[in-house]
């Protein structure tokens, strides 16, 4: 049996230096295993060694290694300083001692005084203009007094917060000082497919230049799915580890385009969830904090979900859209007709999948500016003009 088996495959030039003669193995069988490769011929066994020349041939870099030579020189790391002022206390229950006189009997005169304490925190961030502007997390630098920022290359410059937005939980920094700057490629989150390559790259508890690889968990996370109120940003979803001190550096794609900005993690049982904000929403919001030093959120004031399963079924032409699940009363969408159950389908001459599409044509329309959206309530169509204004206005309506 084992001479038919030699027969059918050529023999190579090559010697064995315990064999005289070695066959050719056909490339499904052919792997290699700790540097040799074992036949079962007729219950023996013929050992193949794997030369040294052949192990060379073996490229030693992933993909990350070129990844990061486009993107890794660009990640800083962000020390902030500010002061915290904290109450001092008597030790005695609160509004116990309120006569100055019984104060100064007791002798506890001064121990309510306000003290001070500087507060360290630190943070990543990625450069993306060669003029030195740097992408971060806002609660990164929020209140911050001081901020220093850590060059890959050794350097430590200060820089100064050009403008944040809490909404968002982005802020822009400018590094102070001559460059030339190293600057990360900007991806398109927008092209983005659940399963990608997603590399993350930070300084988590101080530690710097940590590079962690996943993939895109999911897409369009909103923040209320993480019992997160008071945000505006649907994010990305991530397995690659994000740690404390990750926030505001860039989430890279295989090609070490920077697609994200990490901003949180999951912790707990069943951890392993890290987000990102999309870096097409981050450069939205950082051209408007450059050149305004604040960003504009329109609103119309609804609370929207996607479409329920038995709703979708009841719709005729398979219908997609948002369906509306609050009207804010008083505020523009009340004001334009628009009520809970109806269903968004389309806003300007755009249509609409899903609660995002409905998010991002208010944004890209602006305040102040109407904008026809077309509904479906009870299967009928219906179109209504509405004007949506600044988020920070809904309580004047």
């Amino acid at each position: 049996m084992a001479k038919e088996l030699i027969k059918r495959f050529k023999t190579i030039s090559r010697v064995s230096p315990k064999h005289t003669s070695i066959i050719k193995l056909p490339t499904f069988i052919f792997l290699a295993l700790l540097g040799q490769f074992c036949i079962p011929l007729e219950n023996k066994f013929i050992y193949l060694p794997i030369h040294a020349e052949e192990r060379q041939s073996f490229s030693k870099q992933s993909f990350v290694v070129e990844a990061l030579s486009r993107s890794g020189q660009a990640v800083v790391t962000l020390e902030t300083q500010r002061r915290v002022l904290s109450k001092g206390t008597s030790g005695l229950p609160p509004g116990l001692i309120i006569d100055p006189y019984l104060e100064r009997f007791f002798g506890l005169q001064g121990m309510g005084t306000p003290r001070s304490r500087i507060e360290r925190g630190q943070g990543s961030g990625v450069i993306f203009t060669t003029e030195g502007f740097v992408l971060t997390n806002a609660h990164v630098v929020e209140k911050t007094d001081r901020l220093m920022i850590g060059m890959s290359d050794g350097r430590v410059v200060p820089g100064r917060v050009i403008g944040q937005d809490s909404l968002t939980d982005l802020a822009v920094i400018q590094l102070e000082g001559s460059g030339p700057w190293p600057t990360a490629p900007l991806g398109d989150s927008d092209k983005l497919s659940v399963g990608d390559w997603a590399i993350a790259v930070g300084n988590p508890f101080g530690l710097e230049n940590t590079v962690t690889l996943g993939i895109i968990s999911n897409l369009n996370r909103n923040v209320a799915q993480l019992g997160i109120s008071g945000k505006r940003i649907n994010l990305i979803q991530t397995d690659a580890a994000i740690n404390p001190g990750n926030s505001g550096g860039p989430l890279l794609n295989a090609n070490g385009e920077v697609i994200g900005i990490n901003t949180l993690v999951r912790s707990g049982p069943g951890a392993g969830l890290g987000f990102a904000i999309p870096i097409n929403r981050a450069q939205e919001i950082a051209k408007q904090l450059i050149e305004k030093g604040q960003a504009s959120h329109p609103m119309i004031g609804v609370s929207l979900s996607s479409i329920p399963n038995e709703t979708q079924q009841n719709l005729k032409n398979e219908n997609t859209g948002a369906m509306i699940r609050y009207v804010i009363p008083g505020g523009p969408a009340d004001l334009g007709g628009l009520e809970v159950g109806d269903i968004i389908i389309a806003a300007g001459k755009k249509e609409t999948n899903n609660p995002s599409d409905v998010i991002q044509a208010i944004n890209q329309n602006g305040s102040n500016k109407p904008i026809i959206f077309t509904i479906l309530r009870s299967k009928r169509e219906i179109k209504l003009p509405i004007t949506p204004i600044e988020i920070n206005n809904i309580g004047n309506f």
